[in-house]
């Protein structure tokens, strides 16, 4: 086959996976600014944004789930890339007796189920008096976030060279230059990466939200799961469209290091 035939077919598989991806976000924008919609009707008759001005009208806590959910999402990606950093260069770098029992525990809890490792870490955050604070559900939101991350981390560390490293000390860099001059710029592409997930299951966190928030600490999940038992198909699409747009917005950015610098840590995964 051609070249042009195969740049062809290429471009209609983009188009189509682009399309089934995006086709749910089409219904949403549909229901979203919906007016009068009716059966058998394919389209609405009249379009309308109704929902967004009751939402934003009604809904008083609209503005503290975005800033919970915001601030709880970028405080566990810091927390978890810090957190995840050195773990993961020992693991990339490093072949050790019982290495793969810690990659084995490190994974560990993304074979549990969320409700599980709630009920358990419930008793003892209410008696650490953690238990409807946000310091608490960020805290518990590490718990499906670290594994992600570390094992994301030394994948990339996999493919680390550390002899430039030895070459900046031998010059006579300090620990804290050999890192900021020449670790983090060589593994900035998987560091994003790593946040990239770290960021979207925690801004996505429901369930460990619900039962150590206490239902105290309203974020997009939590709201958006409490209105989907309404009838108002307009205003659920709308709150639906405000939880999935930052996510997709931080994901179009860092789009362009999907591909760089983690395909090691991707494929561990």
């Amino acid at each position: 086959m051609s070249g042009h035939g195969l740049n062809l077919r290429r471009y209609l598989v983009i188009v189509l996976m682009a399309g089934v991806l995006f086709l749910p976000f089409a219904a949403f924008a549909l229901n979203a600014f919906a007016f009068r919609w009716f059966y058998p009707q394919f389209i609405p008759a009249d379009f309308s944004l109704q929902a967004w001005e009751r939402i934003f009208a009604s809904n008083s806590r609209l503005g503290e789930a975005l800033l919970n959910s915001t601030l709880i999402a970028v405080g566990v990606t810091l927390v978890s890339v810090i957190i995840g950093l050195p773990a993961a260069r020992a693991l990339g770098l490093y072949n050790f007796r019982g290495k793969r029992l810690v990659e084995f525990l490190v994974l560990a809890p993304t074979m549990v189920p969320p409700i599980v490792v709630s009920f358990g870490l419930s008793v003892n955050f209410i008696r650490w008096r953690l238990a409807g604070t946000l310091l608490g559900v960020g805290l518990v939101h590490l718990v499906p976030v670290m594994p992600y991350v570390v094992l994301t981390l030394a994948g990339v560390f996999a493919n680390y060279n550390v002899d430039y490293e030895a070459q900046a000390r031998s010059l006579g860099a300090s620990p804290w230059r050999v890192l900021w001059h020449i670790t983090l710029p060589a593994i900035f592409p998987g560091v994003v990466v790593a946040g990239l997930f770290a960021f979207l299951i925690s801004w996505s966190q429901y369930v460990l939200t619900f039962l150590i928030g206490q239902g105290k600490i309203i974020t997009m999940p939590v709201l958006l799961f409490s209105a989907a038992g309404g009838v108002d198909n307009a205003n659920i699409a709308a709150l639906a469209l405000m939880f999935v747009g930052p996510a997709l917005l931080i994901l179009l950015v860092t789009s362009r290091y999907l591909g760089s610098g983690a395909a090691g840590g991707l494929a561990r995964i």
